[in-house]
């Protein structure tokens, strides 16, 4: 377990190739964020769904980070 707290509580710089990975998988989430925000009415749902598309977009870069 300690070698994963480690690598989790710690600075990853991006490494070659990386930063292309993050900004192909935000410019995803945009694209679908967008669709949310014009086909759904505003309410609690939508903005839990948002929330969630943030949260899927920071787990999927960390796993990039991380691993």
């Amino acid at each position: 377990m300690k070698p994963q707290i480690e690598n989790n509580f710690m600075y990853h710089a991006p490494k070659e190739g990386q930063p292309a990975k993050y900004e192909a998988i935000r410019e995803k989430a945009k694209e679908l964020a967008y669709l949310i925000d014009e086909e759904c009415p505003n309410s609690r749902e939508k903005s839990v769904a948002m929330t969630n598309l943030e949260t899927a977009v920071m787990w999927a870069n960390a796993s990039i980070a991380r691993n």
